[in-house]
């Protein structure tokens, strides 16, 4: 992660495989939430808030599609969920808990983050190739617009959101 403004990196790390998406949970927030997708079918959350000097931000790993992972996108109305498209052709849709307590003491003394848990709400194959494009609307709740390798354009509407 490079600093435009102290002109440095900030935050460097290994995610073990090649990334093919990095998604914030806002734009308009202080750094919370990032999702970076990789191409072994993986993701990888990590809390943005709380920074150790050694250990970095607080992350977890988890298995998202029986392919590459090639985006995450979270929903504008609700950051705490966001989707995966994988190469298989699939949609993953997610929810973020939050844990009690944010941030706990490290042995050496430095404030340490914590990371919640992840819920899988839905899981659906759409394609026979991969999902390589989507962004939801910022007008209207659920609704998607997704691009696949198998020349299409397709317009989709996710509901009961509202219930999560």
């Amino acid at each position: 992660m490079y600093d435009l403004r102290a002109q440095s990196i900030r935050w460097e790390t290994n995610v073990g495989n090649g990334v093919t998406h990095a998604s914030f949970d806002r734009k308009d927030i202080e750094m919370n939430k990032l999702v970076i997708t990789t191409l072994e079918s993986k993701f990888k959350l990590f809390d943005m808030r709380t920074q150790h000097p050694e250990e970095g931000f607080a992350h977890s790993s988890e298995r998202a599609h029986k392919a590459t992972v090639w985006l995450a996108e979270h929903l504008p109305q609700n950051r705490d969920i966001w989707v995966t498209g994988g190469g298989n052709g699939g949609l993953n849709i997610y929810k973020y808990h939050y844990p009690r307590s944010r941030t706990k003491q490290h042995k050496d003394g430095h404030l340490v983050g914590q990371l919640g848990d992840v819920e899988l709400l839905n899981s659906r194959v759409i394609s026979t190739q991969p999902v390589v494009s989507f962004d939801w609307s910022p007008d209207k709740e659920g609704l998607a617009c997704l691009a696949c390798l198998d020349q299409t354009v397709r317009v989709m509407l996710v509901t009961k959101l509202h219930k999560y």
